[in-house]
């Protein structure tokens, strides 16, 4: 077990390596419905926005091994930020696995992502695991405000 690092609201943080970040939540709800909520455009249009004031036009997903998928966030009408990756691996609903690349970079390479859902006693936790390019880039990641976006998402989520 790698000690958590940080904490917002009910996402944690580890460091399982000098390039990892571990991230931990859990869900009160059933495990297909937080997978649902991962690979069905309609619903990650929903929750996966960041701050108030985001939306996300663009969520297109072709959920297969090698399959693309491009997500494009809106502020004040305009683009923001984009990413785009490619499936590594697709077990629904325990295991989802990918290559992802922001368009403007930033995380200077792709980065690996390792999302996990186990699911006892009708709760969930969700584990992804992102190994990027260099331990320079994961410490960048840590520096944004990464984690307060994705728990935003994250409780819009739990509400649906």
């Amino acid at each position: 077990m790698h000690p958590i690092i940080k904490t917002v609201g009910q996402l944690s943080a580890a460091l399982p390596s000098d390039r990892e970040i571990r991230i931990t939540r859990s869900f009160n709800a059933p495990r297909q419905m937080v997978w649902d909520a991962h690979t069905k455009p309609e619903l990650l249009k929903r929750w996966l926005l960041g701050p108030p004031g985001w939306d996300m036009p663009v969520c297109d997903i072709d959920l297969r091994v090698g399959g693309k998928y491009r997500y494009e966030w809106h502020w004040d009408g305009k683009m923001a930020m984009a990413l785009s990756g490619t499936y590594r691996a697709v077990d629904a609903p325990a295991h989802l696995a990918d290559t992802q690349m922001f368009d403007d970079n930033w995380t200077q390479g792709p980065a690996d992502t390792d999302l996990t859902l186990v699911e006892k006693d009708g709760l969930t936790l969700l584990t992804i695991d992102i190994k990027y390019a260099s331990k320079d880039a994961r410490d960048l990641a840590l520096s944004t405000p990464m984690m307060e976006g994705m728990e935003a998402g994250y409780e819009r989520l739990e509400k649906l």
